[in-house]
């Protein structure tokens, strides 16, 4: 296991000496279990990039750890102010190593914000303080988990199935999840449910990683390709559907891995509820609706050979590789965050979780 400070998570933390940040890399899950040690700004943008560490609030956590590590490399002799300025631009290419995920810039914003509050009073009170604020961030999206999932375990029952896409579990965050972490608090207080995950394509997040967490917390879990979706919910095997969430629009609308509107139209075409579970720090009110959240595309190399021997497609064939799709609110019954469940009017009860 992972050595973190005050041994916050298994799979992101801060080496003992504070000068790298400690990762599991999700990449190589579930068939080898290896931590990296970063501390490049380059190879902190490439673990984010190639999805060593992936999950929105991971994301925002590994940032904040990271501007701290950065912070720590920077001359002491140098000005306070020109140190700042350097922060600054690593900060932002950081920032802007994944663009949908809004955790990844609110938690880079919350430590450039902290670093200049510190600043008056020179550049050690200003490293005391960002080790503080990065490790803040931690404790309370461990916080925020433990509250999602105790407001989304009221949404179902013992013996309930449910049906979640992509990983939304400890691994993306840092300990019950957000989409998974209801299910996970159920198995600890003895409500057992059931699931069914999507493997998630192109890069097999629910095989990979969503499979692997809840088998081994001993969860009945199902593995299901993506396209069985509809089966399982029109043989009436499906109460309800969790997922987890990259970015919250103003109106309710919601970005998350690639194929969860799908998933959002089936259920309500048969009558189940779908539910987004994430913390308010993936609510952006500053998008009005998910028309305006940018949305990611990637390698399409990750459709053409990624996981086989050969590959599975002509060479040359264009390929269409977004990592992220928009569920519309209409098709929500809810958001579950650490502040309660939201529920339409979005407009409405999502600003009312900022007054």
């Amino acid at each position: 296991m992972i050595q973190t400070v005050e041994a916050l998570s298994p799979h992101v933390g801060l080496t003992l000496d504070g000068q790298r940040v400690m990762i599991l890399d999700q990449s190589q899950l579930p068939n080898r279990e290896i931590y990296l040690e970063l501390n490049g700004l380059e190879e902190m943008c490439e673990a984010i990039v190639a999805l060593r560490v992936r999950g929105a609030p991971a994301i925002g956590i590994f940032a904040g750890y990271g501007v701290y590590v950065l912070a720590r490399q920077l001359p002491q002799q140098e000005t306070v102010e020109r140190n700042l300025i350097a922060l600054c631009e690593q900060a932002g290419k950081l920032a802007a190593a994944r663009p949908t995920a809004v955790n990844l810039s609110w938690a880079v914003a919350r430590m450039l914000d902290c670093g200049r509050a510190a600043s008056g009073q020179g550049w050690e009170a200003v490293l005391s303080a960002l080790r503080e604020e990065c490790l803040a961030i931690h404790r309370q999206d461990i916080a925020m988990c433990r509250s999602i999932a105790e407001y989304g375990l009221s949404l179902v029952k013992d013996g309930d199935r449910v049906l979640t896409h992509c990983n939304a579990g400890p691994l993306a965050t840092s300990r019950y999840g957000t989409a998974l972490g209801p299910i996970l608090l159920g198995q600890e207080k003895g409500i057992r449910l059931k699931v069914f995950a999507d493997e998630t394509r192109p890069l097999l997040q629910g095989a990979r990683l969503t499979s692997y967490e809840l088998h081994r917390a001993g969860v009945d879990v199902t593995l299901i390709c993506d396209n069985m979706a509809s089966m399982v919910m029109k043989n009436g095997w499906v109460q309800a559907c969790f997922v987890g969430c990259d970015r919250v629009a103003a109106n309710g609308d919601a970005a998350n891995k690639i194929g969860t509107s799908g998933v959002a139209i089936l259920a309500k075409h048969y009558g189940i509820p779908f539910y987004v579970l994430g913390p308010t720090s993936t609510i952006d009110l500053n998008c009005p609706t998910g028309n305006d959240i940018p949305i990611e595309e990637r390698d399409p190399e990750e459709i053409r050979t990624m996981w086989y021997r050969e590959p599975m497609a002509p060479a040359g064939v264009k390929c269409f590789n977004p990592a992220f799709d928009v569920t519309d609110h209409s098709l929500i019954a809810g958001i579950v965050t650490e502040k309660g469940i939201c529920r339409a009017p979005y407009t409405q009860s999502l600003a009312a979780l900022f007054q």
